[in-house]
């Protein structure tokens, strides 16, 4: 097939746009002929005539030079096999992209807010991939005239840009410990200091195995994944979920190289694409993102969703709007509609040495 160039673009609406998704008509016409199984039903479902849907895809198959539905009169109208690639790969890059989509989209509203209302104000926050974020900052726009300019990156990531100064506010994610602790001290004790930094409550998130529907391995923890060698979607270096796996493994007394690791992802929604389109048998993500996907999720363990600063910003005009906007209840709603999802003391200033059970870990000194 010839290559075809790719071409973005970005409007204007009267309404914030939900979620990351670029909308493409061609995977749009697509996924309602793969999900309805019918020219005319996809066309209903679009809100499309039957002779518009069926001019599209003649335009769409000229375009690419490739056949993308086949039909005969009387049958269910199937995708074929480019087709369904072609859709699966889409959804999958989609995925991918999440997180700089946001950071992107983050970057032209606020361009958009500043040309509109000079006196709006701007909240720069590096956090770890969440599903409740994109919803707090819509909460923020709307009802504190705040502006959250979320860049997703891992914890780590997102801890060294508070500590760098390219940030107000930083988001990361850790497990209530009881044992173990090491792992994450060490990771984490180097970027936060009592009495410097402030956490702000927010969610608990549970996390697990993302499996396809039915569980066919039948994956009950990371010790099945590795005696099966399921093909295993880690994240990537840097993020607190990567540490939890590592944490996981630890526990069970399993050496990481039996996971056979098929791919590195850097956002929730990405594992859960990979496993949903078939490039991996599973993966660590929150439960949010597998139930998005329509995939099974087996829970392995809770983490506390925190919010942090600097201890003299929590004063700042920005930072406080930011915390009423956790004590929102239309926030509160809409971190209650997320599957695996709780409100964890949202708003409330913590110590860490309080909020981190573990912070107080020591390590033994050598014989």
């Amino acid at each position: 097939m010839k290559a075809r160039g790719v071409h973005l673009q970005y409007t204007f609406e009267p309404e914030g746009q939900r979620g990351a998704a670029l909308q493409n008509p061609l995977f749009d016409l697509l996924s309602a002929v793969h999900e309805h199984g019918s020219i005319q039903r996809a066309a209903t479902a679009t809100g499309a005539s039957y002779r518009h849907v069926w001019g599209a895809l003649k335009h769409w198959q000229t375009v690419l030079g490739e056949p993308l539905v086949n039909w005969v009169q009387g049958h269910p109208a199937r995708l074929t096999p480019f087709a369904e690639r072609l859709l699966w790969a889409e959804t999958h890059a989609r995925a991918r992209l999440t997180p700089h989509i946001e950071a992107l989209r983050a970057d032209l509203e606020r361009v958009l807010a500043e040309a509109l209302d000079g006196s709006q104000q701007v909240l720069t926050v590096y956090a770890s991939h969440d599903l409740a974020l994109p919803a707090l900052r819509e909460t923020a726009r709307d009802a504190e005239r705040l502006h959250i300019d979320l860049r997703f990156a891992g914890s780590i990531d997102a801890l060294r840009a508070l500590a760098e100064g390219r940030c107000a506010v930083a988001g990361f994610h850790v497990p209530p410990l009881t044992e173990g602790a090491a792992l994450f001290a060490d990771s984490l004790k180097p970027l936060l200091k009592p009495g410097r930094h402030k956490l702000i409550g927010c969610t608990r998130r549970t996390q697990g195995l993302v499996v396809p529907a039915g569980n066919p391995q039948a994956l009950r923890g990371l010790a099945d994944v590795a005696a099966q060698r399921a093909r295993f979607a880690q994240r990537q270096a840097g993020s607190a979920t990567r540490l939890l796996t590592t944490h996981l493994l630890a526990l069970a007394a399993i050496d990481p190289v039996r996971l056979v690791v098929a791919r590195t992802e850097d956002s929730h929604t990405a594992v859960a694409a990979a496993v949903a389109g078939g490039l991996a048998d599973t993966g660590i993500a929150i439960e949010a993102a597998a139930r998005a996907y329509g995939l099974d999720f087996v829970a392995l363990a809770e983490d506390d969703y925190f919010l942090v600063c600097l201890d003299d910003a929590l004063e700042l005009p920005a930072v406080r709007a930011l915390r009423r906007a956790l004590h929102d209840p239309a926030w509160q709603r809409a971190v209650g509609a997320l599957p695996g999802y709780s409100l964890a003391q949202p708003g409330e200033v913590l110590s860490l040495t309080r909020a981190l059970p573990w912070w107080t870990f020591r390590k033994a000194k050598a014989p």
